[in-house]
């Protein structure tokens, strides 16, 4: 059994007219996740609630008949955006970033697309979960493999996968033990754009509850410009046994 503390804020930010960030907080059900409109496509905060919507809805109907696969839960949320986008935006779509999170037993079931992010703090330290679906990044890793790959500086946070696009996306799966202590951070690049990862490791080991540290977290991205909605999840790991 786990006991956890866990809270989600949004802000809409100094600079944008409207809030497409989500987010996804059921510490009952042990739901956890964000998810952001993608910019220059129109439908942005209809993309990113129809993406939780989906993946609430297909998590729910597992609950106590096994194990979720995440992989086919991104897959059918992604036709169910898709199926929207050509309502309300035929000729470009629309789309959505996806990271989320089900705790189940000790184990924290968790897919990614996109580049929002996940975090573990642990024993004072902070770990990246996620890595960012991103040109530079998709470049970076190919090269890694030996392939000559160039990208044009100004794309470099470009999305390489997002939920709602025709092509199915890829999402990074993983299994991960929670373990007594454990702080887990998602959140959306308003927070991660102008938060960096060692700001991120001081705040998160914070003697504080989840809901003012998430608030910490915004308002830094606030003081420093809040260029883009700023979105996050903090779920404290209590108790394993």
């Amino acid at each position: 059994m786990i006991k956890l503390r866990a809270a989600g804020l949004t802000d809409i930010g100094r600079v944008r007219r409207n809030n497409e960030d989500r987010f996804l907080c059921d510490p009952v059900a042990m739901f956890f996740g964000v998810a952001d409109g993608v910019g220059g496509l129109p439908g942005g905060a209809e993309a990113s609630e129809r993406t939780l919507e989906e993946v609430i809805l297909r998590l729910q109907a597992h609950l106590g008949h096994g194990e979720p696969n995440l992989e086919t839960i991104v897959h059918e949320t992604n036709e169910a955006v898709q199926e929207l986008g050509r309502t309300i935006s035929p000729d470009m779509g629309i789309a959505s970033t996806l990271t989320f999170a089900h705790i189940r037993g000790r184990i924290m079931h968790l897919a990614h697309v996109g580049d929002s992010r996940a975090y573990l703090w642990r024993e004072g330290r902070l770990t990246a979960l996620t890595s960012d679906h991103s040109v530079e990044n998709e470049a970076r890793a190919r090269r890694a493999r030996g392939e000559k790959i160039f990208f044009h500086e100004v794309n470099r946070n470009a999305l390489t996968r997002c939920m709602g696009q025709p092509t199915p996306p890829e999402p990074d799966l993983l299994q991960h033990e929670v373990k007594a202590g454990d702080r887990y951070l998602f959140c959306t690049d308003g927070i991660t754009r102008l938060v960096n990862d060692a700001e991120l490791e001081d705040i998160m080991a914070r003697p504080a509850e989840p809901e003012p540290l998430m608030r910490d977290l915004i308002n830094l991205a606030l003081r420093r410009g809040g260029p883009d909605n700023a979105t996050g999840v903090i779920v404290y790991i209590d108790s394993v046994e």
